[in-house]
């Protein structure tokens, strides 16, 4: 967790810890219970805010028409999706898209003739892509080499737990399909140690595309935004990634990222941890 997100959890806990230091003073009966009851409740609620961020969030921000202002002159919309700035008269809105660009395989996942043939086509399909596209946008990547040590013994935990599941397979009778597929992951990720074991360095990136659109008025400007975004999610279709907007923290974290970059990999997984 982020030091913003652990500012947030303290003071969001404060009044139930405040509320459970004087429940003694409710006595034993029926009004103490629903007292610790809705205080139970509100821890529970507080930590579903902090790790459902993205989802809850805007969802009590739409409801209650709330918006935030991440630096001088811009404003993020009630629905934490959209940050906004005004400049004589017009409005800039600004939002962004996620996903996987170059997501990677091993070639016990897919035929390598194929992936090889995805990687040709790649750079006439990427054009193809964005000819139909007629406003500027951004495409940002954000990576960082991982300890190989760290990825080769959560490699080899993977692994283990898998022979132990294929062992009980054996052992209880196993269908042929459920054994198949046991192998197949066990394959994957000896491959995965045995590429570590060859010197390849394991690399995390987080992927974005940003865009900005302007009106004359702060709908006109969210609508032609909107439109944009749907524009390069169907063009980028064809790379077959599913790009999913941007809301909630992540978005004022990429917002951050135009000023400046996170310093380890560390911070930058702990502003992503939703993406999962």
């Amino acid at each position: 967790m982020d030091e913003e997100g652990v500012m947030y959890l303290v003071f969001a806990l404060l009044m139930p810890l405040i509320g459970f230091t004087i429940l003694p003073s409710f006595g034993k009966g029926g009004f103490a219970i629903v007292a610790a009851a809705l205080l139970i409740l509100n821890v529970i609620l507080v930590m579903l805010m902090n790790w459902a961020d993205f989802i809850l969030f805007p969802l009590v921000t739409n409801l209650l028409g709330i918006t935030f202002q991440p630096a001088s002159g811009y404003k993020i919309v009630k629905g934490q999706d959209t940050i906004l700035k005004e400049i004589n008269g017009l409005y800039y809105a600004t939002g962004f898209v996620t996903g996987n660009l170059f997501g990677y395989s091993f070639k016990q996942e897919t035929a390598l003739q194929d992936e090889q043939g995805k990687m040709i086509q790649a750079p006439d399909t990427w054009e193809r892509g964005i000819m139909s596209i007629d406003f500027p946008f951004k495409f940002h990547v954000i990576a960082a080499g991982l300890d190989s040590q760290k990825v080769r013994d959560e490699y080899e935990g993977k692994r283990s737990y898998q022979e132990f599941q294929l062992s009980r397979a054996l052992q209880g009778g196993g269908n042929e399909v459920t054994i198949t597929d046991i192998q197949r992951k066990i394959n994957i990720f000896q491959t995965k140690i045995d590429r570590l074991s060859q010197g390849e360095r394991p690399l995390a990136s987080v992927m974005y595309f940003e865009t900005t659109a302007i009106g004359v008025s702060e709908k006109a400007a969210l609508d032609s935004l909107t439109s944009q975004i749907k524009a390069l999610q169907i063009s980028m279709g064809s790379m077959d990634i599913d790009l999913a907007r941007v809301q909630g923290r992540e978005l004022y974290t990429l917002f951050k990222f135009n000023f400046g970059l996170p310093t380890s990999f560390e911070e930058m997984a702990l502003y992503f941890d939703q993406q999962g």
